[in-house]
């Protein structure tokens, strides 16, 4: 492994959700300055180092080594180090050396963005969404990479075996092409939802709550046994409250709320604000302040990671007993109350996002983060090399237990039901496994870093999970329906400057009035003032667009 650096040339705090519409338009404007040609390589003569007879399930082993540079976003906690175990490995299987290029966690997004439009970036561009390939295409910055499926065995055979085609079709962009491939899920549910000290609810409420009304009538019940605390709380912002109880509700707010699009009764996308669902929404979060159980510091505080340990702390302190989390939250204030309440003396768990006037929806069902590939591979003779290296490493499920796990029989050991654990001396210090063992995987050797986030089996996702998180699993995938995707609307170059420009306005009146209308500091007698600001501020223009967008998608697609 070798390493190069970017010099921090932007400041700022790396947004939760990615790169800004500001940001966004400004990229799409730049990226025009790099074209390449719209011909498909021919990867019968850029076929250097290839694999004769690849299929899925098989080792890729290049027959000729060679490099491949990779963008690498550098967490403050979990610095790459030159003796990392994974890119050794990595190379003993393929052949292939990854060299990268670091760039800071503050604002990754928007260094790589820039990189991309500059025409500087390395080949393999990670940690990528759906929809964040969207400023790049007409500029050609990055691989079509739909043109070149027919040589990832692995992806293909995934796709169909978790039945997620149908979702594939979703992420093409105006022209019908996909210039990312995300990562691929079995099974897929809320990462983020509700952590409960479920022994609590048990003893004070007489249950866990199944619907948000049953939620509010439980934390009256424990804010009556404990008056000091203030039962429920986020941690981030409201963003992520928001964004999982939106659904039940029938629209989406939040961390969710994206283009701010959702169907509409007349079979047109509306905006998720005007319907009645998210004043719904707004209103049942109004009522929770205003009753003393929602914790209005916890919809403010910084979604940094401060305003998540703040919950952490008054959950060890029992003055919450409900809060927005994952199963790693759930972990963290397992562990802060093991120090003040005493271990084995609560029970603190993720449950299913509570149920509501829509029903028992949830989240679509949705990817993880996956790549792009910078234009400049198109003249490389190691083209076809290199999408066969990154379909084994990304979709073949050997290489997505190494990446997890390590090297079996050295960090870890399968017995043979598939139950993974780890060998002595080794840890896992962010999922509570063999903590404080020796080694950590992660930390020391770098397993289980971001790569390995990205496609995930069912078997594989409860290999690290605790019995509770796969409890969660079953609860949601028994319990719960995904809505059906969003429609997509993939935007051209110069619709993508126009919704910018109109989005962000909008969507800060949004944000500025959803708080204040839950804090109780608008009326909520002003909701029709508040959607005519909408209006006034080009809210039909930008639906319109979005509209149109969505129906020549519809065509091109056939």
């Amino acid at each position: 492994m070798t390493t190069s650096n970017i010099p921090p040339f932007i400041t700022g705090r790396r947004s939760f959700v990615g790169l800004s519409a500001a940001a966004f338009a400004t990229v799409a404007m730049t990226a025009c300055s790099s074209g390449s040609s719209d011909e498909p390589v021919d990867v019968s003569t850029q076929n250097v180092g290839a694999m004769e007879g690849f299929a899925a399930d098989t080792q890729f082993t290049a027959s000729e080594p060679f490099e491949v540079s990779m963008l690498w976003t550098d967490w403050p906690d979990v610095p790459v180090k030159d003796s990392w175990r994974i890119f050794e490995r990595i190379k003993e299987l393929t052949n292939v050396d990854i060299t990268l290029t670091h760039l800071p966690f503050s604002d990754a997004t928007e260094k790589r963005n820039l990189l991309i439009s500059a025409g500087d970036a390395p080949t393999v561009i990670p940690l990528v969404y759906t929809g964040e390939d969207a400023p790049f295409v007409s500029s050609g910055a990055v691989v079509p990479m739909s043109d070149y499926i027919e040589h990832m065995p692995n992806f293909q055979k995934y796709v169909q075996e978790w039945g997620l085609t149908e979702m594939i079709d979703n992420i093409r962009q105006a022209d019908g092409k996909a210039y990312m491939l995300p990562g691929l899920q079995e099974v897929s549910v809320p990462v983020f939802s509700l952590v409960l000290r479920k022994d609590v609810f048990e003893a004070v409420a007489g249950g866990i709550p199944d619907s948000w009304d049953e939620l509010r009538e439980a934390l009256l019940a424990i804010k009556e046994q404990y008056p000091d605390s203030t039962p429920l709380a986020d941690g981030f912002e409201g963003q992520s409250m928001l964004n999982f109880a939106s659904h039940a509700f029938g629209t989406k707010a939040g961390w969710g709320f994206g283009n701010g699009l959702v169907e509409g009764e007349d079979g047109k996308l509306a905006y998720a604000p005007t319907t009645e669902g998210y004043k719904q929404l707004v209103e049942y979060f109004r009522s929770l302040v205003a009753d003393g159980l929602l914790d209005k510091e916890s919809f403010t505080a910084s979604n940094d990671g401060s305003g998540a340990a703040d919950v952490s702390e008054k959950f060890a302190q029992e003055l919450c007993f409900a809060a927005s989390g994952s199963s790693g939250t759930a972990i963290e204030f397992a562990q802060a109350l093991d120090e003040t309440v005493g271990a084995g003396k609560h029970d603190v768990g993720l449950v299913p996002p509570p149920t509501g006037p829509a029903g028992s929806n949830v989240e679509p069902r949705n990817f993880w983060h996956g790549f792009m590939l910078s234009s400049s591979i198109t003249g490389s003779e190691n083209f076809l090399a290199t999408i066969q290296f990154l379909d084994w490493l990304y979709y073949n499920p050997d290489a997505r237990e190494m990446l997890r796990w390590g090297v079996q029989d050295e960090t870890y050991t399968k017995a043979e039901d598939g139950t993974i654990a780890l060998m002595d001396g080794y840890s896992l210090d962010d999922f509570d496994i063999n903590t404080g063992a020796g080694t950590d995987i992660k930390i020391d050797l770098g397993f289980s870093t971001f790569p390995a986030e990205s496609t995930e089996s069912r078997a594989l996702k409860e290999s690290y999970s605790t019995p509770a998180s796969i409890q969660y699993i079953d609860d949601v995938l028994t319990t719960r329906t995904p809505r059906d995707p969003y429609p997509p609307a993939p935007l051209d170059e110069a619709e993508l400057e126009q919704s910018s420009l109109m989005a962000t306005p909008l969507k800060d009146a949004v944000d500025t009035a959803t708080l204040q209308f839950i804090m109780g500091d608008r009326d909520i007698a002003e909701w029709d003032a508040f959607l005519g600001e909408l209006e006034a501020a080009g809210l039909q223009k930008y639906v319109d667009l979005i509209n149109g967008a969505r129906d020549r998608f519809a065509e091109t697609v056939g």
